[in-house]
């Protein structure tokens, strides 16, 4: 009896060695229905300290993983589609994939990283696409804002969203909603934020905050921005020493040659750029393309971009980045819709555009050992987002390919990547 219990042990062991064991994978392409959610549990496994491989281009970018029933029971309450895989079926998976003829790769997945959003510890009427998607997704983030920047507690993050922020201190140029309390409260918290760090004014808070951030990308932190938080990044650094803000932002005159004086070596993205500098036009430089003459050029129902095609196997790091089901993706406002491309550095990677309007929607680069990306646009789902308008509710997009960029990005320090090549 015991010899038999033996040979059966013996069998299930060289079952198990040659491709019954089961894993789980879950696909990112159309039959998925919980695309965002998806991410999710893939970084619920992280944070367990368990290892998740990213099959690039393999069905939309899917996720596999070691079955576990607490991963499947996960899978279950989130609503997300996956699908148990022998051994066999997961070798058969690798070599098509491993094929140099086919652009795909795999990447590992290795550690959960600490996110941080910065963003106004006051009320304000806007939301934020990121913040809103790791909420859907249930992914842990922190808030940090100026204090915690300035006291140095970036380095204890490794990824850091801009929220919608001016970072040329001109207050979003909102000054038409100035007697509202929400503006009021941004203010004073910017006044009072300044003056503990003996600086005169919001702009120099603002510029030492920006020169933080620099720092942190530098020593290899993960960078991502949306919105005005991208452009009024790169005019603030290439503005430092400058004043370019109108006095009825911050009670002094500008510099008359400020223009001239802009130092874009400083940028991370943008060059050749011109100030807008008229307090009551909203609009910080021509980097923007121009909300006013947008809507006469392309109509909802026809404004999309696309993304770019990479090899896999090459250039791992963008095909990261714009992981998807589909490579047309809707375009949507802000107050920073889109990048005018003659603007972009020559060096940046354009990953989205609408070529038609010569628009560039979705930008990544390095900057000394970290990265960073810019994304244009306010809200994926939400066309044209006005101030004081309802948050967009994810449940009713739970597939969104514009968001799904988002998440690529918040993954993507946690991949064991290879050196690009391009």
């Amino acid at each position: 009896m015991k010899l038999k219990n033996y040979i059966g042990l013996l069998v299930l062991l060289f079952l198990f060695k040659t491709g019954f064991s089961i894993q789980i994978l879950v696909p990112m392409d159309d039959k998925q229905k919980q695309h965002l959610k998806a991410y999710g549990i893939a970084f619920w496994i992280l944070k367990k300290d368990k290892g998740v491989e990213w099959l690039l281009n393999y069905r939309g970018g899917s996720f596999l993983f070691d079955y576990d029933v607490e991963v499947e029971k996960e899978c279950i309450l989130r609503g997300v589609i996956y699908e148990q895989k022998t051994g066999a079926e997961v070798n058969g998976i690798k070599a098509t994939i491993a094929n140099p003829d086919i652009n795909m790769e795999i990447v590992k997945l290795l550690k959960a990283p600490k996110i941080a959003v910065y963003s106004p510890k006051s009320k304000q009427p806007w939301d934020d696409a990121v913040t809103l998607v790791l909420t859907y997704a249930e992914i842990p983030y922190e808030i940090v804002f100026d204090e915690e920047v300035m006291d140095g507690k970036l380095p204890l993050y490794d990824w850091l969203h801009l929220h919608h922020e001016d970072f040329t201190g001109q207050m979003g140029k909102f000054i038409s909603y100035s007697g509202q309390q929400w503006y009021k409260d941004q203010v004073a918290e910017g006044e009072k934020m300044a003056a503990k760090y003996n600086l005169a004014k919001i702009p120099d808070l603002k510029l030492a905050v920006a020169k933080k951030i620099r720092e942190f990308t530098s020593g290899g932190g993960f960078l991502f921005a949306m919105c005005s938080a991208t452009d009024t990044y790169d005019i603030a650094l290439a503005a430092d020493g400058i004043d370019i803000v109108h006095q009825a932002y911050d009670g002094d005159g500008q510099d008359p040659d400020a223009q001239k004086k802009l130092n874009y070596d400083n940028c991370f993205a943008f060059k050749d750029f011109t100030l807008v500098t008229n307090p009551y036009i909203y609009e910080h430089s021509n980097i923007d393309v121009d909300n006013r003459k947008r809507p006469m050029l392309v109509q909802e129902n026809e404004d999309f971009f696309t993304l770019f095609d990479y090899s896999a196997k090459w250039d791992i790091i963008p095909t990261i980045l714009c992981q998807n089901h589909t490579k047309i993706i809707k375009g949507f406002y802000g107050q920073n819709t889109a990048y005018r491309k003659p603007l972009v550095k020559s060096n940046v990677l354009i990953m989205g555009e609408n070529r038609s309007l010569n628009e560039a929607r979705y930008l990544h680069g390095t900057f000394g050992k970290g990265t960073w990306t810019f994304y244009s646009g306010h809200d994926p789902e939400d066309y044209q987002h006005h101030v004081g308008e309802p948050p967009t509710e994810l449940s009713l997009h739970p597939s969104s390919p514009g968001y799904r960029l988002i998440l690529n990005n918040i993954l993507f320090p946690s991949a064991k990547k290879k050196k690009q090549k391009t």
